[in-house]
């Protein structure tokens, strides 16, 4: 995301991620998604780290507000590091399947990472991947 011009390039964090996408349709939501995934993807891990390190405001749906708290937490898990302590009591008490098709709950139950498991939401691995 590119902000003023005598800022020049800043990378999207996940708090203004959520911002921008709160209203969103889940394929908005997931394109969006897919733009941090790529810049977090080239960043150096001290950025990378500051990116997911700030609490985002409620978007009005807790499967997202705890997806993103599991995001942060895989993202930071992957560079073996501590989850940010704003992740910690992010839990649904219901399960969620983001992709809910049969063949795709099959793969989120077998495949779905720790971090989002662990919150009650099951999801493929590659659905967190840049081509």
């Amino acid at each position: 995301m590119r902000s003023g011009s005598k800022l020049g390039y800043q990378p999207l964090t996940l708090a203004t991620l959520a911002e921008y996408s709160t209203g969103m349709t889940n394929d908005d939501r997931w394109r969006l998604i897919a733009e941090f995934l790529e810049n977090y993807r080239w960043e150096p891990i001290d950025i990378g780290l500051s990116l997911v390190a700030d609490e985002p405001q409620p978007t009005g749906s807790l499967e997202w507000d705890v997806f993103y708290a599991a995001l942060a937490e895989h993202l930071t898990s992957r560079e073996g590091k501590s989850a940010p302590q704003w992740t910690s009591n992010k839990i649904l008490e219901k399960f969620w399947f983001p992709f809910n098709t049969r063949a795709a709950r099959v793969d989120a139950l077998v495949h779905s990472p720790a971090a989002f498991r662990r919150r009650g939401i099951f999801i493929a691995p590659q659905e967190l991947q840049v081509a």
